[in-house]
């Protein structure tokens, strides 16, 4: 499996997961790497060295040959940053991902406002390299590096009464160009059922590549849900609720009979706008046909037995 190798680094460029959580040298690090990991395929800041992150690497992993980085870091969609593809690279360089706090609220018994490295302690990074599919029919292989969501949101203590998660994004027009336009209700705004959050597959990604996860990737931490469309895996976390009814997502609201709650990548159920049943990886010429479930059904097809998913898309 081909995996872009970076140059050789220093030591002290490295650091090793046991100290990746305390904060003084966490921050240090990635803020000094902050300017430069922009829009660059260079490296930025080591999370873990390559070795670690193999020994690291969850059973959940495809063999599947990644995505080229250079690609994973200049076409995406984050339309806080523009809606074309090269436009997150090319206008992120003014975000500040450090310093930075997630809020916590709603049925939960540990509430609070957290910065980044409290907010995941004291969990360890893992890497998973997970397929993500976009709605508009391409795809990408990406190692992530990150922390199993049901890991962290444990820790807070969700009640009996809590049935879904609310993930929302920072809202900094100054800084995010793409929220002075009304594309979107902003601040963007995703969910989960609680099941969904607590599924092994869901991730709470920091990184990619073994390197801090660039500003265009959703920096400091975003969602990857691998079996859900792109769309579903919010970026630039800054609060999650814990709460009894459904929330509101940004795409449902936008456009309600394109967009669902549940996003689940379903070739049997076509956009309106475009077939879901055939996609394009980024780099191929020839496109491969869609898998249900993005092809993690075995390990989620569960969550949605009961469920007509026609209606429930």
């Amino acid at each position: 499996m081909l995996i872009r190798r970076q140059p050789a680094l220093r030591a002290s460029e490295i650091t090793p997961p046991e100290l990746f959580w305390q904060r003084r040298r966490f921050l240090q690090g990635a803020a000094v790497a902050g300017a430069a990991m922009v829009a660059s395929p260079l490296p930025a800041a080591r999370l873990v060295p390559d070795q670690q992150l193999v020994e690291l690497r969850g059973r959940y992993s495809t063999d599947e040959e990644p995505t080229p980085y250079k690609k994973v870091t200049t076409y995406n969609n984050f339309y806080e940053y523009g809606t074309n593809k090269g436009d997150p690279a090319a206008n992120s360089g003014n975000f500040k991902p450090r310093p930075w706090n997630v809020a916590v609220q709603g049925e939960c018994n540990r509430p609070g406002s957290y910065d980044l490295e409290d907010f995941f302690a004291p969990h360890k990074l893992e890497e998973r390299i997970y397929r993500l599919r976009c709605v508009e029919a391409w795809s990408m292989v990406i190692p992530w590096v990150g922390v199993p969501v049901a890991d962290v949101l444990k820790r807070f203590e969700p009640n009996s009464n809590a049935r879904y998660v609310a993930f929302q994004t920072v809202y900094r027009p100054e800084e995010m160009p793409g929220q002075k336009r009304k594309v979107l209700e902003w601040p963007y705004r995703e969910g989960l059922r609680m099941d969904e959050a607590m599924n092994p597959l869901a991730l709470f990604a920091v990184g990619l590549y073994g390197e801090v996860l660039p500003n265009q990737n959703g920096a400091p931490v975003r969602l990857v849900v691998p079996w859900k469309y792109g769309f579903k895996s919010i970026k630039s976390i800054v609060s999650i609720a814990f709460t009894r009814e459904e929330p509101p997502t940004s795409w449902n609201i936008s456009s309600p009979g394109e967009y669902g709650f549940y996003s689940n990548v379903n070739p049997a159920v076509d956009h309106p706008r475009w077939s879901q049943r055939r996609e394009r990886r980024i780099g191929d010429f020839f496109k491969r046909d869609t898998l249900p479930f993005n092809g993690y059904a075995e390990h989620v097809a569960g969550l949605y037995a009961d469920m007509d998913l026609q209606q429930n898309y």
